[in-house]
């Protein structure tokens, strides 16, 4: 499977300290499918824009439909508003698509049969090389996967990133993150504002 996938897999295993969030998860997705465009030859990193390659479609779909946006004009797109643009909804594209290739499966959260239902990856080849993958902590998932919040990354004993547009994607992607979280923590205090002016005195 794509980083993106492998990514989208290992963010749903379940934290306690911490959930991830679907915005923050469609950043690094974004992020994810830039990567393997990188290293497929798609695109090349100059600066802080993405400069798409020789026209080809990937054989994964979400990475067709990523390549199929690439800005192919000059001024080249920048790193992070690709991620912000390609990023809208993703999680829920990659959800949709997991599912359909039978990587996820809905569980009834209670024993009755009506109810919501709980998406959890199923056992397939795809989520046992997606945990491997993450059990080596293969640097790029490491730094993408600790970028929104989940533990077990890369430690300073294992190696780094050791491509300079790599390590700018996921640059990247920690800035946008925390961009988000930002707008997050300024809206809550927006509304509590606002919430307080209604209240009164």
């Amino acid at each position: 499977m794509t980083t993106a996938k492998d990514l989208f897999i290992i963010a749903m295993d379940p934290q306690p300290e911490r959930s991830v969030g679907q915005g923050d998860l469609s950043l690094a997705l974004a992020g994810a499918e830039l990567i393997d465009l990188i290293d497929a030859g798609t695109v090349t990193v100059d600066e802080d824009r993405i400069v798409p390659g020789e026209a080809s479609t990937p054989q994964d779909r979400l990475l067709g439909e990523a390549t199929a946006l690439l800005t192919r004009e000059s001024p080249h797109e920048r790193i992070e508003d690709w991620l912000w643009r390609r990023g809208k909804d993703l999680s829920a594209a990659y959800q949709a698509a997991l599912e359909e290739d039978g990587e996820l499966t809905r569980e009834r959260s209670g024993r009755l049969s009506f109810g919501s239902k709980r998406v959890e990856p199923a056992d397939t080849p795809g989520r046992r090389a997606a945990t491997e993958r993450w059990e080596e902590r293969e640097p790029v998932l490491a730094a993408l996967a600790s970028a929104i919040g989940v533990e077990g990354g890369a430690s300073d004993e294992e190696p780094g990133l050791d491509d300079d547009a790599v390590t700018a994607v996921v640059t990247s992607v920690h800035d946008a993150v925390m961009e988000l979280e930002a707008v997050r923590q300024r809206r809550t205090i927006e509304n509590s504002a606002f919430a307080n002016l209604w209240r009164g005195p």
